[in-house]
C-alpha cells in the first residue's frame, strides 16, 4: 500500500502491518529508501477516533469500494 502527499508524490510505501505486545506495528519505507517501524498503541487508536466525524467514518468505510480519480495534468483555462 502506497501513502501519497498532497501533490502525488509517493511518500510511503507501507509493507507490512503487525501486531508486537498489544499494538500496532506498521512497517514500511519513507520517500522510497529510509525504512520505519511506526508504532500506534491503543491510547493514541482511542485519541484517533476523536478526529473522525460521521461522514469522514463514512466515507473510510466506502474507501476500498470506489474508483480512482483520474490526476488532470496541465492547466485549463
Amino acid at each position: 500500500m502506497k501513502i501519497f502527499s498532497s501533490d502525488r508524490s509517493e511518500l510511503m510505501e507501507v509493507t507490512a502491518l503487525e501486531i508486537r505486545d498489544g499494538s500496532l506495528v506498521v512497517k514500511g519505507k519513507v520517500f522510497g529508501s529510509m525504512p520505519m517501524n511506526a508504532v500506534l498503541t491503543p491510547e493514541q487508536a482511542r485519541s484517533g477516533l476523536s478526529l473522525l466525524t460521521p461522514r469522514t467514518f463514512w466515507f473510510l468505510i466506502t474507501l476500498p469500494f470506489r474508483r480512482a480519480r483520474r490526476v488532470r495534468t496541465g492547466v485549463q483555462a
